[in-house]
């Protein structure tokens, strides 16, 4: 099967397929990336005749066109777009969209005595022997006008070099650019391996980012879709951006989806962020139980999963399917009844949760079982909560995580959810997982290890108290970025035998500490500082935190799992210490994760 054909088209042309909707460019609605001095050197390396790069596009089948037409084979493009939209703006004069998504110009300027190109400044401007802005030449009416002019206005340049200056300058609009256009019964993964190899810089292309263009190709509609993922994504982060849609989109602006999502303008919680691809992949398993990027596609594009033939009618069923799936997604009450029970589960802050895949499978699976009217609103919280600290502990949805969605997913409906999440459990959090494997994986340096990070989500859970703190929670300092401190100091260890970075700086020898705390620990062994706690309790007299009675400190060695014989640790004893703490960090996480 020939897998793509290579065409070389003069800049009119390109522009005017771009123009009639022969060749669909679906970044065109988003921000201009580029900036002046690129569109510049574009402009240059033309008018010089250097090459500049193929633009690649892909056969789309069953796009939607101006007018409501489908179309046979309009070709999408999927590399070029900043080329292609520098070319609108530089040759045809029309305007981009900045990143306050406020339309304006770029105009590039071009100086036919030293052949320089430049971005218009208010010094060119008012030069004669500049021309300002070169979308004036290619758009004039007559540029026989257009040269006389300029020669009226400058009498003592050289006609000669004038004129072949400007007739280089109009011979970029024959410029020849290549076109590779890619077959459109290629499959995502064969579409990114052509894109690498073909891309210079090695740059892969994602599969939600090929969602993204072939969602776009569906009118007006199918823009306004990607615009909500976009503009969804955006909102989640930078809040303040709602106002600049709302003035300068007119277009989304008309549309029900900027209501759906205005409730971002006021939102502060940032736990769960996503961007676009995390959105196609959660679309995906809501919408179509598919947990690929490309299945997505196949879908848009009428194809039937069995008979990988097009039937053009199934297309707007599954824009019907897209939608309403993207609907849920960014509803508010969905959304942050979402985030409270990860919150709840304990993980309070975006810096606990190091797997945006665990979210977005979870986000799944509780938008899909609010569907299922047979379970209850306190067993659906329930089994979302498992599932995402499960994930969190076995990165099953890491890697190639894409099967195991569509596996999963399939596997819920098959056995019923509450059936296939204990069947899940038993195979992945067996008694071995807990006494072998966990205590293994905690013997890290990292602390943004998920299960260091699961481990202060039981914190929190349980609401424990800081290290030797009477009153100050593991939450309240995790939400103030946390004050992790060495159990057995550092200095300490370096002192005696422990240079290594690998051995003081295991998780097991950190916890959450006020810094009052520690700076009274200061460099002292455990068998040193915890003899004056047993002192202060003695006596009543604060030195060391403000615990006074011995079932309280107990209680608090306890809720951070801490051997109770801490006081007897020192440095000859320091390995053994940190295989006891393994142990009840992990007899920690399981009782949290079983409590659930």
């Amino acid at each position: 099967m020939t897998k793509y054909s290579v065409t070389q088209s003069p800049v009119t042309q390109l522009l005017a397929d771009v123009k009639s909707d022969k060749i669909a460019i679906p970044e065109l609605q988003r921000p201009f990336v580029w900036d002046s001095v690129k569109v510049r050197d574009l402009m240059d390396s033309l008018y010089k005749g250097y090459p500049v790069g193929y633009l690649i596009t892909w056969q789309s089948v069953g796009a939607k066109l101006k007018g409501g037409q489908i179309a046979a084979h309009q070709q999408i493009l999927i590399d070029g777009q900043q080329r292609i939209t520098a070319l609108r703006a530089a040759v045809a004069g029309l305007k981009v969209i900045n990143k306050r998504y406020k339309t304006v110009r770029i105009m590039i300027s071009f100086n036919p005595i030293t052949e320089e190109f430049a971005t218009r400044t208010p010094v060119i401007e008012r030069s004669p022997q500049w021309i300002s802005d070169i979308s004036e030449y290619f758009n004039s009416d007559s540029q026989f006008t257009f040269a006389r002019k300029y020669l009226e206005r400058n009498p003592d340049v050289n006609q000669t070099t004038f004129e072949n200056s400007l007739a280089r300058l109009g011979s970029i609009r024959n410029a020849q650019i290549g076109i590779i256009s890619l077959d459109d019964g290629l499959d995502i993964e064969t579409i990114s391996e052509i894109f690498i190899r073909i891309n210079s810089k090695g740059v892969p292309l994602s599969s939600a980012d090929f969602a993204m263009s072939k969602i776009a190709t569906y009118g007006d509609r199918g823009r306004n879709l990607r615009k909500l993922i976009d503009y969804f994504c955006q909102l989640a982060v930078a809040p303040h951006a709602y106002s600049d849609i709302e003035e300068n989109d007119h277009e989304f602006a008309d549309t029900p989806y900027l209501k759906a999502i205005s409730w971002l303008k006021n939102e502060a919680v940032d736990i769960y962020d996503p961007e676009y691809g995390d959105i196609i992949r959660v679309a995906g398993l809501v919408g179509f139980s598919r947990g690929k990027a490309s299945s997505i596609v196949s879908e848009l594009s009428g194809r039937d999963p069995d008979t990988r033939k097009v039937d053009e009618e199934r297309i707007p069923v599954a824009y019907d399917k897209l939608e309403s799936a993207l609907l849920q997604i960014v509803n508010n009450y969905h959304f942050d009844n979402f985030l409270m029970l990860v919150k709840s589960a304990g993980f309070i802050t975006q810096g606990m949760i190091n797997s945006k895949n665990a979210l977005n499978f979870a986000y799944a699976l509780y938008l899909r079982l609010r569907e299922d009217k047979s379970i209850s609103e306190g067993e659906r919280k329930r089994i979302v909560k498992r599932w995402f600290v499960m994930s969190m502990l076995t990165g099953r949805h890491s890697g190639s995580f894409e099967s195991t969605w569509e596996q999963d997913i399939r596997r819920i409906g098959e056995l019923g959810v509450a059936n296939y999440v204990k069947q899940v459990e038993e195979a992945e959090l067996s008694d071995a997982f807990w006494a072998v494997a966990l205590p293994a994986a905690l013997e890290t340096t990292s602390t943004t290890s998920p299960f260091f990070q699961t481990f202060l989500a039981a914190q929190v859970n349980n609401k424990a108290r800081g290290f030797l703190s009477k009153g100050i929670t593991v939450a309240a300092m995790h939400q103030q970025s946390g004050d992790i401190h060495h159990i057995v100091p550092k200095d300490y260890l370096q002192k005696n035998g422990y240079p290594d970075r690998g051995d003081y700086n295991q998780v097991a020898n950190f916890v959450l500490a006020e810094t009052s705390i520690n700076i009274s620990i200061s460099n002292k062994s455990p068998s040193t500082y915890m003899a004056e706690v047993d002192t202060q309790i003695k006596s009543g007299v604060l030195t060391l935190g403000e615990i006074t009675d011995a079932v309280d400190l107990a209680r608090n060695l306890v809720e951070n799992a801490v051997p109770v014989k801490l006081s007897t640790v020192d440095a000859s004893s320091y390995k053994e210490f940190l295989v006891e703490r393994r142990k009840l960090m992990a007899a920690t996480i399981r009782d949290y994760y079983q409590a659930l």
